[in-house]
């Protein structure tokens, strides 16, 4: 008995005295007051992920937006060397001085700088009463064009703010017009789907042409046959016609031309 009475009161094993510093180590660190440092260096931590927070929820296109005048957004064309270069297309106006080359003076889109020139987008009338925003008699799939060119904008320069005028007020809220110039594109976008899988129904004709042999089309399956696009009356406003191979037994069907001076059961044609 006193032998078991004497090991127990012997020292402590080495796994009761690590067990015993741990414990105090714990109470230590619970105990702990912050330092100066610490709290330095919390509020730089908070600071930076504040930071990239605003990085992330408010991207450098959705920052530092402006109203601009017509008059205001002449300034930026490029003349000046000390402001930055913006231009406007459906009323929203970017920074596009990275492209100063292009879009600086003497570049060959600085005609879209200092202004919201949207038709010539399409139009390609970099002169003039081309230079303008007003999208009067445009067909949906032009529309449809400019509406891309300015997602495009969105995507590779700064959108720093709106231009009064046709497409937003003076407080920055949209336009009839801009809404209705949205809406034809989406038309113009629907209509070009449905196009497309009308025409897969009637397989297109293989095409080419070279300066010697000028143009020839012809099909691996079928007789070439010229055929109304119905559809290109709403897309474009014009009539348009497009080669497309027909089987035999379809060569009655009423609408069919053959090309002038063409075989009727010709596989190619000269055009």
């Amino acid at each position: 008995m006193r032998d078991r009475e004497r090991k127990g009161k012997g020292k402590e094993t080495p796994a009761g005295y690590h067990h015993e510093v741990k414990n105090r180590i714990k109470e230590k660190t619970l105990t702990m007051k912050p330092t100066k440092l610490s709290f330095a260096a919390a509020a730089t931590i908070s600071a930076a992920l504040a930071a990239v927070a605003a990085l992330y929820f408010f991207p450098t296109q959705q920052r530092q937006q402006k109203i601009f005048t017509a008059e205001e957004l002449s300034l930026y064309n490029g003349t000046d060397a000390a402001l930055p270069i913006l231009l406007g297309i459906l009323g929203s106006v970017f920074d596009v001085t990275k492209g100063k080359s292009h879009y600086g003076t003497g570049g060959g889109y600085n005609h879209f700088s200092g202004r919201d020139a949207s038709r010539a987008f399409v139009s390609g009338n970099f002169t003039g009463d081309g230079l303008t925003d007003s999208l009067r008699d445009l067909s949906s799939t032009d529309v449809k064009s400019i509406v891309e060119w300015r997602d495009f904008y969105f995507k590779s320069y700064i959108f720093v703010g709106k231009l009064i005028g046709r497409y937003y007020d003076e407080q920055g809220n949209p336009t009839k017009y801009l809404k209705g110039v949205e809406a034809k594109a989406a038309r113009g976008a629907q209509l070009l789907e449905k196009q497309k899988k009308e025409e897969a129904k009637q397989p297109s004709c293989n095409s080419r042409w070279s300066q010697d042999e000028g143009g020839k089309v012809w099909c691996d399956e079928g007789y070439p046959r010229l055929v109304q696009r119905p559809l290109e009356i709403a897309l474009t406003g014009k009539m348009s016609k497009r080669c497309a191979c027909f089987r035999q037994d379809q060569l009655n069907d009423p609408g069919l031309e053959v090309y002038s001076g063409c075989d009727p059961l010709s596989i190619s044609c000269a055009v």
